[in-house]
Formats: structure tokens, C-alpha cells, sequence
């Protein structure tokens, strides 16, 4: 896929998962921990990656081996922002994350959170 395409499908997706957690019951104005994700089955290409997503000013989780649904294996790590349920703003971190992976190779693989209900407390369920 495109690096075009893979921006437009995750910027509409965005606009999905955001109605989705409001419809929900998530807390609209909360701060949330947003998720996404870059992979590849090739450790030191993903580190590279890494590196230019540290330095375009993100946080980056350690790099993590996962199974694939197939058995095969692939490396991954989460890119962290602290921020609201921004659609414009996820957007735009978006198209940048995604041209970092495509410059190395690498799969963006969108992005996630968790709700949050709107009086704040956490599910222990």
C-alpha cells in the first residue's frame, strides 16, 4: 500500500475509533495515553526507525518481538502521546509516523487508546 493510502485509511479511521469511544461513554475531554504502533520483521531497520521518530520529538517504548497470527515473528514498538482525543492533532501525528516508516520500510500500524469513562475512575474489570 501507499504511503498516501496508508495515511487517508488511518486519518478516516481516526475519525471512527474517536466516535466510537465517545459513543461509549469515554470521557471526551480526558487526556489520553495514544498508542501507535511500527513494526518489522527486521530488528535494526526498526531501530532506525526508532531513532527519527525519538528525534522528530516523540516517546518511544523499548522494541518488543511478537507473534503474528501466522507464527511468524516481528518486532514492534509504540510510539506515546499524551494528549486529547484530537482528531486534527492525531491526524497530523499520523501522516508523520507513517512517512517515518515508509522512509525505513517499516509498517505503520495505526494507533489505539483506552477509554476512559467520564467520571474518571477506572474499570478494575
Amino acid at each position: 500500500m501507499s504511503l498516501k493510502n496508508v495515511i487517508a485509511d488511518w486519518q478516516q479511521e481516526t475519525d471512527l475509533i474517536i466516535q466510537e469511544l465517545i459513543n461509549d461513554g469515554s470521557d471526551p475531554d480526558a487526556e489520553y495515553a495514544i498508542e501507535h504502533h511500527l513494526a518489522s520483521k527486521d530488528f535494526k531497520i526498526l531501530e532506525k526507525a526508532a531513532v527519527d521518530v525519538f528525534k522528530a520529538g516523540f516517546e518511544v517504548t523499548d522494541a518488543e518481538e511478537a507473534e503474528l497470527d501466522d507464527g511468524s515473528a516481528v518486532w514492534c514498538f509504540d510510539v506515546v502521546v499524551d494528549a486529547p482525543l484530537n482528531a486534527d492533532a492525531i491526524k497530523i501525528d499520523i501522516e508523520k509516523l507513517a512517512t517515518i516508516a515508509d522512509k525505513h520500510r517499516v509498517i505503520y500500524d495505526g494507533w489505539g487508546t483506552y477509554f476512559i469513562p467520564l467520571d474518571g475512575e477506572e474499570d478494575d474489570e
